[in-house]
């Protein structure tokens, strides 16, 4: 399911649960709505509410500290591979296939990636990536270096070749995490449970049904972020190709 239609069900679960503690305080008995009973139930309401801001707050830190992650590493990619370039570019003409076969390998990645309909991770198959990136550091590995510099180039070559192997396998497995479900339906439960307890002490007015609406909003669109976050290249917060655009264009310079 999309972010989307999972903010939506979670709006629809806050705001319903709203509508039918509004609903509720009609009919619930004057004794059950005393305020023992209020402090009772204000007590469990902030025991939820804690819970549910602390749980948020946890989530989105890790969202974006994984978002921001995943964007050091498409930047270091680019770097990396523009190094790389450089380095083989330094070694003689006989890289010049070589260094070809790099700037196409560098576009495949980014047309997969940066698509319209967004990378998922059956499109960042890993082992098609390290196959056709080692057909290109077999490559390297077989040059004949006949200068001390040139031999220099080679290993340094093949070092940053292999930092770029590690760094795509490692974007791999980041885009494979995903929030358990059960853990979202938990989260969503004390939050319906803390907008029931909103609704069954309030009066059914405009002004409570547009607080519980913007209330109901607020969380959709904290849970829309977080899965927003946890999903860099697709979806309204996609990772920039920028960095990926500059090095296609440095590339066999």
């Amino acid at each position: 399911m999309s972010a989307f239609g999972i903010a939506s069900i979670v709006f629809l679960c806050c705001f319903g649960a709203a509508l039918i503690g509004l609903v509720l305080h009609r009919f619930v008995h004057e004794r059950h709505l005393d305020d023992d009973s209020k402090d009772t139930v204000k007590l469990v309401m902030g025991l939820l509410a804690t819970m549910s801001a602390l749980v948020l707050g946890l989530l989105i830190a890790t969202a974006k500290s994984s978002y921001d992650a995943q964007q050091t590493a498409v930047q270091q990619l680019a770097a990396d591979n523009i190094q790389l370039d450089q380095r083989l570019g330094r070694f003689g003409p006989e890289t010049t296939d070589i260094r070809t076969r790099l700037r196409d390998d560098v576009s495949r990645v980014h047309a997969l990636i940066w698509s319209p309909e967004g990378a998922s991770p059956a499109v960042l198959d890993p082992m098609l990536s390290a196959r056709e990136f080692g057909a290109i550091l077999a490559r390297i590995q077989d040059l004949l270096p006949k200068t001390d510099a040139q031999r220099n180039d080679q290993v340094k070559a093949l070092e940053i070749g292999s930092a770029i192997e590690r760094t795509r396998l490692l974007m791999f497995v980041a885009t494979t995490s995903k929030i358990p479900l059960p853990f979202l339906v938990v989260l969503v439960w004390w939050l319906a449970a803390l907008f029931l307890g909103f609704g069954l002490f309030a009066r059914f007015n405009l002004t409570v049904t547009l607080s519980l609406l913007i209330g109901a909003l607020s969380i959709a669109a904290a849970i829309l972020l977080i899965l927003e976050l946890n999903s860099p290249f697709s979806g309204l917060l996609r990772i920039s190709d920028a960095p990926v655009q500059y090095a296609l264009s440095r590339l066999g310079q």
